[in-house]
This record gives structure tokens, C-alpha cells and sequence, in this order.
């Protein structure tokens, strides 16, 4: 069962790589495909530059994860993604915009993956902790 969750949390770690490269090739359907549009100037630098190292530190984070079994790896990742989804449901309380369920639940999925994977993980960090 081990090795299935990790297997399966390769996935999400090789999508989230491509999805950071898309920013960078076609950031155009990279910003469509999460409903934002393309912005001009310095926005459009924020937008790529921003959303681009998210994808790809939860993407690396996980396929790290993976590769050395060190819990931190997967814990980092849980953190990034599972405040994005925390941020997106306070943007939608507070903020008045819209609830991007589809968006909230992949993330959701994702950092209870890597939880469950670190969870399944028998080796400790560099730094000792469990």
C-alpha cells in the first residue's frame, strides 16, 4: 500500500511541473485553464512569475517527497497547497469572490495525498523529527 500512495503522488508532483512550464511557453492557456486572464505589464510578470513557482515548488516538493521519503517534503507541499485552498474559501467569505470548488477540491486531494503519503513514509528527516 506504500508504494501505491507514493506512486500515486508522483502524479499530482509530474502534472503540477507541466502546469509551471505552461506558464512559462503559453501563459495564456496556463491563466485560462484556472479562469484568470492573461494580465499586461507588470501583472502579467506577477502572474507567470508567481503562479509558475507555485506549481513548480509543489511540484518538486512532492516528487522530492517521493524520491528521498523525507516527510518534510510532502509536508511542504501540504502546506502550500492546502492554504491555497484555505485562501481561496477565505477570498470567497470575505472577499466576495466566487468559490472555486473544482480548483479547492484538487488542492484538498492533493494535500491529503501527500499528508497520507508522509504518513506512510518510515524515514525520518535529516533534522531528526519523525
Amino acid at each position: 500500500m506504500k508504494k501505491v500512495i507514493r506512486y500515486l503522488t508522483l502524479l499530482p508532483g509530474v502534472l503540477f511541473i507541466g502546469i509551471s512550464l505552461r506558464w512559462l511557453i503559453d501563459p495564456e492557456a496556463a491563466a485560462a485553464t484556472i479562469g484568470m486572464p492573461l494580465l499586461d505589464g507588470i501583472a502579467r510578470s506577477s502572474q507567470i512569475g508567481d503562479l509558475g513557482a507555485f506549481f513548480f515548488a509543489a511540484g518538486s516538493m512532492l516528487l522530492f517527497g517521493v524520491i528521498t521519503l523525507q516527510k518534510a517534503w510532502f509536508y511542504g507541499a501540504a502546506l502550500l497547497l492546502g492554504g491555497a485552498a484555505i485562501f481561496r474559501v477565505l477570498a470567497w467569505v470575505i472577499q466576495d469572490a466566487a468559490l472555486a470548488v473544482p480548483l479547492i477540491a484538487v488542492e484538498v486531494i492533493v494535500t491529503a495525498l501527500a499528508l497520507a503519503t508522509a504518513a506512510s513514509s518510515g524515514k525520518r528527516d535529516p533534522a531528526g523529527d519523525a
